[in-house]
């Protein structure tokens, strides 16, 4: 049976064989353990435990984040930098959660989900967490394939072609351990970071109005608000809590119960480092968005529309900054889903598959949209919508899970942060009713 529990590893088992491989994998391993135990201190002693956030936080800076981003700054400048601050916070809330999962009991969230949670329960919990895979790699095989159509104008339908042989080869580096494909992501996270540094260096946001709309809530109808939701669903990716649990069981194996509380307190340090660092990015593209198009252009809603008209306006510099931000969007965070792809149907089913089919399956509704014609930034930011509404599933999850002392031990969260927790879901839920209501065309928001 798919949900049998007989294929769920116990607790703070032994390390995967890709893990175990040897190489950077073992020496980071090695290195980490000699932070754990004391006798490596100093600077570097955070090198060992940076990776897993890393990874996920690419997910945040996907090219459904490029959709929704340039769209509300072009169209509400920089009104809606508030919603990226708070979806960031929420971000480092529940990746912190997902990723003290996975230290604290050797399983994944999928994992835990199937042995604590009813049969039925769980094959829902599976087939959203499907859906919401298969948006994600719609975004993200898109945003690629756009970049290939604009940088060497090869048609959406083979850049789809070369971005699916492009991830399975980077893929493939998960046979040598963790290490390398950590560090790949790592490179590619460094190109988008410099690519908008040099963004916002040709065209340097409001300062004052950058910093007031960071902080003061405010919207100006129902399109800011169907924008602000995909936001949200853009930043907090269902895929990528779930991922993070798997990235961080067992990583570097801790040996007694000391040895867990310091991992989970560097995973935390982490966390805030990456999310962080995915927070700004995303903050200036909105900005950058705002800059070059709110006034004279506010009207642009795709990526394509705005690179064309980004090089009249700055010149050939922005252009190429914005096409390799967008190129390293969507190669890495299609090697993320596909990666969170199969953990999700792994670690829920018991199902394995291999790593070309997995990759087709969630490829597929990029293939439709792009053969049936659909505007492709459209879909971009619909995608993203779907992902808000399939996140209260592992949200939910983690808060049912992560407060258990018979599941977390020692690690359980305490109720001021299971409070936290619950806020923060209760927050992401209420603009998932708001949402529906607004399409329903039962509420319509006032002016902020």
């Amino acid at each position: 049976m798919p949900m049998s529990d007989t294929t769920i590893p116990e607790p703070h088992r032994a390390i995967p064989e890709a893990r175990a491989a040897s190489g950077l994998s073992a020496r980071t391993i090695a290195a980490g353990h000699a932070v754990l135990d004391g006798s490596r201190r100093g600077p570097a002693a955070m090198l060992p435990f940076i990776g897993p956030a890393v990874v996920a936080s690419i997910a945040y800076m996907d090219p459904g984040n490029f959709a929704t981003n340039i769209q509300a700054g072009a169209s509400y400048g920089y009104l809606l930098l508030w919603v990226v601050v708070l979806a960031n916070m929420l971000a480092m809330l529940f990746q912190a959660v997902s990723a003290r999962i996975g230290i604290a009991t050797g399983a994944s969230l999928a994992e835990l989900s199937r042995r604590h949670f009813p049969a039925p329960l769980v094959l829902g919990m599976w087939a959203i967490s499907e859906v919401a895979a298969m948006a994600t790699d719609l975004a993200e095989s898109i945003g690629a394939a756009i970049g290939l159509h604009l940088l060497v104008g090869l048609p959406l339908l083979g850049g789809l072609v070369l971005t699916f042989a492009a991830t399975w080869a980077m893929l493939s580096l998960q046979g040598r351990g963790f290490r390398p494909i950590e560090l790949l992501i790592g490179g590619f996270i460094g190109v988008i970071g410099l690519a908008y540094l040099i963004e916002m260096v040709i065209a340097p946001p409001d300062w004052r109005a950058f910093a007031f709309h960071s902080v003061v809530p405010g919207l100006a109808g129902p399109d800011s608000l169907t924008l602000a939701v995909g936001i949200i669903g853009a930043t907090v990716m269902p895929h990528a809590i779930y991922l993070h649990s798997n990235l961080t069981q067992n990583r570097v194996p801790a040996r007694n119960a000391g040895e867990r509380a310091k991992l989970i307190r560097y995973s935390n340090r982490e966390v805030v480092v990456a999310l962080g660092v995915a927070g700004l990015i995303n903050m200036a593209m909105l900005a950058s968005a705002a800059s070059a198009f709110h006034i004279g252009h506010s009207t642009i809603a795709s990526i394509e529309t705005a690179y064309h008209t980004l090089v009249p306006l700055l010149g050939a510099g922005a252009g190429v900054a914005f096409m390799a931000a967008l190129l390293a969007s969507g190669l890495s965070s299609s090697v993320v889903g596909t990666m969170a792809g199969q953990a999700i149907m792994r670690d829920f089913t018991g199902w394995r598959l291999k790593l070309w089919i997995r990759r087709a399956l969630t490829m597929l509704p990029a293939v439709v949209v792009v053969a049936l014609g659909v505007d492709a930034t459209r879909a971009l930011v619909l995608s993203q919508v779907v992902l808000s509404l399939a996140l209260p599933v592992p949200m939910l999850a983690l808060l049912a899970l992560a407060g258990r002392t018979d599941v977390m031990g020692a690690s359980a969260l305490a109720r001021p942060a299971m409070a936290l927790v619950a806020i923060g879901a209760a927050i992401v839920l209420a603009l998932n009713v708001v949402l529906l209501l607004s399409t329903a065309g039962f509420a319509q928001p006032g002016l902020g």
